[in-house]
């Protein structure tokens, strides 16, 4: 099998993240994976929702848009529409729970900070994309109101990718959309840096896959978490990198 740019089974795309790339946002990236480029801003707000109030904690909230232009056939703004569709609502919801899974929320105090993932442009993994480039955004901001001495809201790296066994019946990692839309088996992995999972979804697309195949799919998953983890901290630099996992 020949994968687009000779990429081995194994393999990540080229990629990139570019940080404070907005001006306003307390923190914010452009994360590129291939062809797939999304902008992750991470907005302080001094307020909770209705569920936490009065209870000390904060929140980590995400939303998820692809803008029209993202793809080759222009899709519709859903606020045109009226309403989001299921997909963008399952991925908000992944990208959320996946950022709280590394947050100490007693630390933010009855704060939220709310997670904007845009995708200007789309060529498979968007939602693993948005989460990796998200949580260097959450650390930048999280730092903007860190006070030396106390315990860092953010306890842990975390990144995510996609894998699947493509057409030609092999395992692969990092899935371009030229691959994933013909892929037998589709599959997330979101890992943190101690190396547990926090989420997997898998789907048999084609047809049901075997215990060996989710190992070889699992194997691949960890390999390309641990290797944008690694990059994070090289984007992050000495002092975000020493604040991650502080607890004094």
């Amino acid at each position: 099998m020949v994968r687009p740019g000779n990429r081995a089974p194994d393999a990540l795309r080229p990629y990139n993240i570019r940080r404070h790339f907005q001006r306003y946002p307390a923190g914010s990236v452009l994360i590129e994976m291939g062809n797939t480029r999304v902008i992750c801003a991470a907005t302080v707000e001094d307020r909770v929702p209705f569920f936490q109030r009065g209870t000390g904690l904060g929140w980590i909230a995400a939303e998820y848009a692809l803008l029209p232009s993202a793809t080759n056939t222009r899709t519709p703004r859903e606020a045109v529409r009226g309403h989001q569709n299921g997909r963008t609502q399952e991925i908000q919801r992944l990208i959320g729970r996946s950022l709280r899974s590394v947050v100490d929320l007693s630390t933010l105090g009855e704060r939220t900070i709310q997670i904007d993932c845009d995708v200007i442009q789309a060529d498979g993994g968007t939602r693993t994309a948005s989460i990796t480039g998200a949580f260097v955004a959450l650390v930048e901001a999280c730092a903007s109101f860190y006070e030396k001495g106390n315990v860092f809201p953010v306890q842990d790296f975390l990144s995510a990718i996609s894998v699947g066994v493509s057409a030609d019946e092999e395992p692969i990692l990092d899935l371009c959309y030229e691959e994933d839309s013909h892929a037998i088996v589709d599959m997330n992995v979101v890992m943190t840096g101690a190396g547990k999972f926090v989420e997997v979804q898998g789907t048999g697309e084609g047809r049901p896959f075997s215990k060996d195949e989710l190992g070889t799919l699992l194997e691949y998953g960890e390999k390309g978490c641990r290797e944008l983890i690694s990059y994070e901290k090289d984007v992050l630099g000495g002092e975000l990198v020493w604040l991650v996992g502080r607890v004094g």
